[in-house]
């Protein structure tokens, strides 16, 4: 406990800090994913597959969406500041053997109780854990705005909910150039037999309860939801996933979006540093600086100014690099029988 003097209230920070760490996650979640509230309540470490591309044999991280019942089902492809998110999660989650608790959720609107599975969204209340509520949800994303002061144009208060998340997240993938037929082919993979790949070991009974659950919900939605796209508009956007590999991670340009930066990445606010690069970045960090120091010798004053502003977009880059950190998302799996 503590107490506020400015404001005369007392605090209880542990309160505090689990709600401020689950409202800053389920933002997250919510802007980098899209996602409806019920697929927010209903991720689980199950979820987390990933897709290994034919032609470099690249392991891309995905985060497999359950269906709702108006809504098709979806693979999202993990960016590093999502997988960073989701890492923290499972961190703070995990339990004493290094494994998410499991925890049965009570699904409203088909009023039953589903199976106990490795829940995302779960707390401990008391002596059990239980799964978030919708109510529970809204009411962090309405702390949040109230305490940021966020006003509309009239001054009056403004009220978030998911779904406002997931305009935001379809508007910046349609505006950002992706095809919708593309995005259509990406969100709602059927066949996702070739993208379960997996690392860790998980029991097999729960691995078949999830996906029990999974063709149950798939077989809600009909067969035929979007046009297929053809063989050469697949093989272009394979292309421009190939081409986003770059000397120290991925170019995170929108798709069929040319260049500015004349492929100086270093300086790209677009480039998504490798946490395995680091001893590349800090080498590339002390080659400009000697590079500056014969520059300034040399009296090649150009030279210093360009090169400073690539020296402190290198700085800058290994300092998020820094409070980002390793991320390890521990891909759920199950022994294979002979």
């Amino acid at each position: 406990m503590a107490v506020d003097v400015a404001a005369g209230e007392r605090l209880n920070l542990s309160v505090s800090e689990e709600n401020s760490f689950w409202a800053w996650a389920i933002i997250e979640i919510l802007r980098h994913t899209g996602i409806r509230l019920e697929e927010l309540l209903e991720l689980t470490h199950l979820a987390l597959v990933s897709h290994q591309f034919p032609a470099t044999s690249e392991i891309v991280p995905l985060l497999q969406i359950a269906p709702s019942k108006t809504g098709a089902e979806r693979l999202l492809l993990v960016p590093p500041e999502l997988a960073s998110v989701l890492a923290q999660v499972i961190t703070r989650l995990c339990d004493g053997d290094g494994n998410v608790p499991l925890v049965s959720r009570y699904d409203p609107y088909e009023r039953r109780t589903g199976p106990p599975l490795p829940h995302f969204l779960q707390r401990r209340r008391g002596w059990r854990r239980e799964t978030f509520s919708p109510h529970y949800i809204n009411r962090l994303l309405n702390a949040v705005v109230e305490r940021a002061g966020i006003r509309d144009a009239a001054g009056q208060p403004i009220r978030y909910t998911p779904h406002d998340f997931r305009r935001i997240f379809a508007t910046e993938a349609v505006t950002g150039g992706l095809p919708v037929h593309i995005a259509a082919k990406i969100l709602g993979h059927d066949h996702l037999g070739t993208t379960q790949h997996y690392l860790a070991v998980f029991q097999e009974d729960l691995i078949r309860a999830y996906q029990g659950f999974l063709r149950a919900r798939r077989a809600m939605r009909p067969s035929e939801e979007y046009r297929e796209p053809t063989d050469d508009e697949w093989a272009e956007f394979q292309q421009h996933s190939l081409l986003r590999r770059v000397e120290l991670g991925i170019c995170g340009r929108p798709y069929a979006a040319p260049c500015h930066h004349e492929f100086a990445c270093i300086r790209c606010p677009m480039l998504q540093v490798d946490p395995r690069e680091r001893p590349r970045l800090m080498e590339i960090v002390d080659n400009l600086r000697a590079r500056i120091d014969e520059a300034q010798k040399r009296g090649w004053l150009g030279e210093v100014h360009g090169l400073g502003a690539s020296l402190e977009a290198a700085k800058a880059k290994l300092a998020s690099l820094d409070r980002r950190g390793r991320v390890d998302l521990g891909f759920p799996s199950m022994r294979c029988r002979d």
